[in-house]
């Protein structure tokens, strides 16, 4: 059973989180008992994303509102002829002070490797010293009749804990906050 919510690594798990991550982890925590996925079923990533939105807005974050393009939030990667943005990704939510981009993932996120994905992209954008990458805790799906229990959040931790320990893939950021809602 975990005790604390959510459950968090900072890496490199050789140094210590600075302050920004205490003061997300609360706002993630302020939510507990809407977005925990041990006991909410269907939490998407907007449903998650929008229970955090206030705190993380009060902290200084943009953060995604909705679907259409004003809503969305764009950060560029490549820039083109006449100084134009060429290439962007959309990211759950950014603060463009500290360089802290946020990904959140529900079930697709749970078999879809988004996290190396956002790995990717993050590593991409322009501006980007910090990840944080939210997961479930765990993802329950229907597989031939049978719910199937995915441990989004210890799978993530290990595939994290390998990039970081392998030190084969040297990635671009002052550091990466994983949490499990």
């Amino acid at each position: 059973m975990i005790e604390t919510y959510p459950t968090w690594q900072y890496y490199p798990s050789s140094s210590a989180a600075p302050k920004w991550v205490l003061d997300f982890v609360a706002v993630v925590a302020a939510s507990k008992d809407a977005t925990t996925s041990l006991n909410v079923d269907n939490l998407t990533s907007d449903r998650v994303l929008s229970y955090f939105a206030s705190g993380l807005t009060a902290l200084g974050y943009s953060v995604e509102s909705g679907k259409t393009a004003a809503q969305k939030i764009r950060l560029p990667v490549l820039f083109g002829e006449n100084g134009r943005e060429r290439v962007a990704y959309e990211v759950d939510a950014f603060n463009e002070q500290l360089g802290i981009v946020v990904e959140i993932e529900a079930g697709r996120g749970a078999r879809g490797n988004a996290a190396y994905r956002d790995l990717i992209r993050t590593s991409l954008i322009v501006g980007a010293k910090y990840l944080a990458l939210g997961v479930m805790l765990e993802y329950r799906h229907q597989s031939s009749g049978k719910t199937t229990h995915v441990k989004s959040y210890e799978d993530t931790k290990n595939q994290l804990d390998a990039v970081y320990a392998s030190g084969r893939l040297k990635l671009p950021f002052d550091g990466l906050l994983l949490f499990g809602y």
